[in-house]
């Protein structure tokens, strides 16, 4: 792999998540229970439709709305508390660069996460 590419693409795309995140975490102030039914410019093929009631559909959710979602959509979308809860599993499912973003930002994140997973 040439690392003179991929040194620059991966600021490139930190940039990218940085540029969308909220000021503080508790601006995340989306619903805690129902259902989310993602717009086009988020999810353009597949499913639309989340339950936030079945964790592995609210994990589904979080994880597309952190990869796509504008900064607008993190703060209507996502709950603070609800991606706290699941952020020491999230943490392992989204793209190291959406992890590190969010981490570098907003270090009350990694307080959640079991010892010892810090380098997942």
């Amino acid at each position: 792999m040439d690392t003179t590419t991929t040194a620059p693409r991966a600021e490139m795309l930190r940039d990218r998540y940085r540029r969308r995140l909220p000021e503080r975490l508790q601006e995340l102030a989306g619903p805690v229970e129902g259902t989310v039914d993602l717009p086009l410019h988020i999810v353009w093929s597949g499913r639309t439709s989340y339950s936030l009631d079945r964790p592995k559909s609210r994990m589904t959710l979080y994880r597309t709305v952190l990869a796509e979602g504008l900064s607008e959509d993190l703060v209507t979308l996502l709950h603070h508390r609800l991606l706290a809860e699941q952020w020491p599993v999230l943490r392992r499912l989204i793209s190291p660069y959406i992890r590190e973003v969010w981490e570098d930002a907003f270090p009350e994140l990694l307080r959640t996460a079991p010892t010892g997973t810090t380098a997942a």
